[in-house]
């Protein structure tokens, strides 16, 4: 695909005010959990890191199912703003309150739990927003542009996370992220969109049914959602609760965790980029196939390997992430009636986040139990033994895509 046909979504004023805000938006939420996390273990432990995590996902799990229901009945840009406003306030206070004092971890819960609140209807808006602000033409093109923002992000957000908090406090790094969600308030607040609600006359609860009864009837969709519930928990439990204090103890601190951290950014920016010419006939397949590479750097984690082959393990973790998220979300995008897609898209968050409050919340107290590398081997193994058996599921791996010569610029 040629440079410029890959940058023509830009050309639309609707799209790159809502593109450029959103950019912004991602680099900031890149910096949070590294600063976050460095805040938390100045005066943590695990434990302690781990109910923060888990204190920031209960209310998406909470209230993702909601989210979707109002993103497919009123308008996504007002669902959206009230979001960022919300996510803005409560990381703005945090970071001053790092930078004036010591935050009590009830503060720290109480915050994260707020940004979480935003996240949980922020993220099924999300997914039907964007063809509301760019033309059908160049709507590949601007989902394209998106991930590799988002993908983008997850370097330099780390990177500069790291070198805030290795040069001063991890305080300034969250204001940061908050001035990033005013940001993309801001660009929300200029795009030209209708502000209209959705006349339907149906119940909530009638809709909810609806979108479950749309999840459930489709059995790629749902084995896919318990996989990843499992891999959620294993993968991104271990990693971000553990691997803190593996980069703590072992590894240099913070710089070196935002280096490792941005490593997984790049691999995610090159399987981004390797999607746009790549439409595999079975796009389940090898969606589920590159999720094996999750376990490299739980295992170069638990062995307190160089810092050069955790990074490396988790370059390929972000490609497979984002070859991962092209596919899926494609074909969900593909397989589900557009007037539907919220909801069901938030059953497949809530479903594929349910659990991780509650491993976030345990990795800590298992590591201390069975000592960290234990926990993080274990991790991984059990990782392998679930994409496994779902490579046994015909309807996953028979999953065909119709088109095979288009490219497939899609995130999850």
């Amino acid at each position: 695909m040629r440079v410029q046909e890959s940058l023509r979504a830009l050309s639309e004023r609707n799209f790159r005010r809502f593109f450029l805000g959103q950019a912004a938006s991602q680099i900031g939420s890149g910096m949070a959990p590294v600063a976050i996390s460095f805040a938390v273990l100045e005066h943590g432990t695990a434990s302690d890191l781990g109910l923060v995590s888990a204190a920031g996902l209960t209310p998406i799990v909470l209230f993702l199912l909601i989210g979707g229901v109002i993103a497919d009945r009123f308008s996504r840009r007002v669902v959206m703003l009230s979001s960022d406003i919300l996510r803005t306030v409560a990381e703005i206070a945090l970071g001053v309150w790092i930078l004036n004092g010591h935050v009590p971890l009830w503060g720290f819960m109480a915050l994260a739990a707020a940004v979480g609140t935003g996240s949980a209807f922020f993220s099924p808006a999300l997914t039907g927003l964007v063809p509301q602000v760019v033309s059908e033409k160049n709507l590949l093109q601007a989902n394209a542009l998106n991930s590799l923002s988002g993908s983008t992000a997850q370097i330099a957000g780390p990177v500069l996370a790291g070198l805030i908090v290795a040069a001063s406090r991890p305080g300034w790094a969250v204001v940061i992220d908050g001035v990033t969600y005013a940001i993309s308030v801001f660009s929300l607040l200029i795009i030209s969109i209708d502000w209209t609600r959705s006349s339907t006359s149906t119940s909530f609860l009638y809709e909810l049914s609806a979108g479950w009864k749309e999840f459930w009837s489709r059995t790629w969709l749902w084995v896919i959602v318990v996989e990843f519930s499992c891999l959620n928990v294993l993968m991104f439990g271990s990693m971000f609760v553990l691997g803190p204090v593996v980069a703590k103890e072992y590894l240099g601190g913070a710089s070196t965790w935002g280096f490792i951290i941005a490593a997984e950014g790049l691999g995610s920016v090159a399987g981004g980029i390797a999607m746009l010419h790549w439409n595999p006939r079975r796009p389940l397949l090898v969606a589920t196939l590159a999720t094996i590479v999750f376990a490299w750097p739980l295992f170069a984690l638990a062995h307190h390997g160089p810092t050069w082959m955790i990074a490396l393990g988790s370059f390929v973790s972000g490609a497979g992430v984002a070859i991962f998220a092209t596919l899926w979300t494609t074909t969900m995008q593909r397989e589900i009636p557009a007037d539907i897609l919220s909801r069901v898209s938030a059953y497949d968050w809530f479903g594929s986040m349910v659990f991780m409050p509650i491993g976030m919340a345990v990795m800590g107290p298992a590591s201390k139990y069975f000592g960290v590398s234990t926990t993080l081997i274990t991790c991984a193994v059990l990782c392998l033994v679930i994409v496994g058996l779902t490579l046994l599921v015909p309807a996953v791996t028979g999953m065909r895509s119709p088109d095979t010569t288009s490219p497939i610029p899609q995130m999850h």
